[in-house]
């Protein structure tokens, strides 16, 4: 048996070798990047973006994940870009956890070196990290083999994120962070979202790397109330907190909870009395406790009922991720009278376009290792929306108090900030038209112009 599995392991070394050399033959191709990502490539929009300027630079990308969600209808569109499906292992319903991760990690390098193997050779290897293991090593034999230089797009630390689940102290926990800081000094070039970030790689890790703020995309943007009144009728169809309470007593008029729309003249108004329409979205994972939202909502209930001067809520949580029927389950606990919460899947072109609808939108992101920021809030501030989030380390680099927003450190410190902002809703003298104004006016850096600045000197000096 063993002598098999040794035979096994020299048939497919001797195999990998020379597809290694034959793409040595053919060279490194100068324009072309295989960008990585160990995860759904709907749901990684930094990563998205990396291949869209990348493609409007002239490059010719190769974009490999899990294709489980629908990217940018841009990215689908790009004949500069193609997006080459992984294959994710489920997990194993029998042995011991570390059992079960160690034959998905071994499955994974092997998948994805024979991935890249198969790829005409690049000149870089854009990965986001986390998820690492394997990925960093594999991208960086693959790399050695072709002629690749990696690029680690730092996100945040993926041992921390498994140290929320296991707890810091796990061996697991321990051996991702040993990988990491060993195998994070191999790539070429390092990229991070902040400068916090870049500090404690260059101080604990002996990484230098260059922060590339997330930016928002040019759809980020305020939606017209024509466009809000289409998607809260397309919503309506399948949320009923999107519905009108009432049906319009003309019967050329359509009808949302929040727009009503003249079929004759095409003309759409906001209804009077509307609802506040409040946005979070989420990926659902223990970094984000949305207790702290729900018990603020009861806080926001309890003053309506008390006679303050405060519209009824539609609370859109928006995302995928294992808590979700968790939290969905506490929700439908609820019994809100004058607020509705939905969590809808949105498509790919519908976010912006809710982002730019919403008054509000709230984070409950708190970084795992205290280094990263929100993207969400980025995109919610490229739609001039202002946000409530709660507090952690590096945030006041994206979220300014007073100013585009506020930061609150418990539910008690949310209840009443949203009592403030929504109090004589809507109040064009209020709070919250001051914050989006202050958005309008401080003409926000988008994606492309930032990473023609800060990511394409550093590769076409190279």
């Amino acid at each position: 048996m063993a002598a098999s599995c040794v035979v096994l392991l020299a048939l497919a070394l001797t195999l990998l070798l020379l597809v290694a050399w034959k793409r040595w033959r053919w060279g490194r191709a100068a324009r072309h990047v295989i960008v990585v990502v160990l995860g759904d490539v709907g749901r990684s929009p930094r990563m998205q973006y990396h291949a869209l300027s990348l493609a409007k630079c002239g490059f010719s990308v190769t974009f490999l994940g899990f294709c489980t969600s629908k990217p940018h209808d841009e990215l689908l569109q790009s004949d500069r870009i193609q997006i080459v499906s992984l294959t994710e292992l489920q997990r194993l319903a029998v042995g011991p956890h570390i059992l079960q991760y160690g034959v998905k990690v071994v499955f994974q390098a092997v998948h994805l070196l024979w991935k890249l193997m198969c790829r005409k050779p690049a000149a870089y290897i854009f990965l986001q990290n986390p998820p690492g293991l394997p990925a960093i090593a594999v991208c960086w034999f693959a790399g050695c083999l072709c002629g690749s230089k990696l690029v680690i797009d730092w996100h945040n630390y993926g041992y921390s994120i498994m140290g929320l689940v296991h707890g810091p102290g796990h061996p697991l926990v321990l051996l991702a962070k040993w990988y990491e800081t060993l195998c994070g000094r191999l790539s070429h070039l390092n990229l991070c979202v902040t400068n916090a970030m870049r500090e404690d790689l260059a101080e604990n890790w002996g990484i230098k790397a260059v922060t590339v703020y997330d930016k928002p995309a040019s759809f980020f943007k305020e939606t017209p109330l024509d466009l809000q009144h289409q998607l809260f009728m397309k919503l309506s169809r399948t949320y009923s907190a999107f519905r009108a309470c009432s049906e319009p007593s003309d019967s050329g008029m359509e009808r949302s909870a929040f727009t009503e729309r003249d079929a004759q003249s095409g003309t759409v108004t906001c209804l009077p009395g509307r609802p506040a329409l409040l946005v979070s979205s989420t990926s659902w994972t223990e970094d984000e406790d949305f207790s702290i939202l729900l018990a603020a909502l009861e806080k926001f209930e309890q003053l309506i009922d008390d006679g303050e001067s405060l519209p009824p809520l539609v609370c859109v949580i928006t995302g995928k991720g294992p808590l979700k029927e968790y939290y969905s389950r506490l929700i439908c606990q609820k019994h809100f009278q004058h607020i509705q919460v939905c969590t809808p899947w949105l498509e790919a072109e519908d976010y912006p376009l809710l982002l730019g609808s919403a008054d509000l939108g709230v984070c409950l992101h708190r970084s795992s290792s205290g280094l990263d920021l929100p993207m969400k809030v980025v995109d919610m501030f490229g739609c001039c929306l202002p946000v409530c989030a709660v507090n952690f380390q590096c945030l006041h680099e994206l979220v300014k108090h007073e100013e585009n927003g506020l930061v609150f450190e418990d539910s008690e410190e949310l209840a009443a900030q949203l009592q403030m902002l929504f109090s004589k809703f809507p109040d064009p003298a209020g709070k919250l038209n001051q914050f989006c104004k202050n958005l309008r006016e401080s003409e926000q850096l988008r994606w492309d112009e930032s990473w023609k600045r800060t990511v394409l000197p550093l590769i076409t000096d190279t």
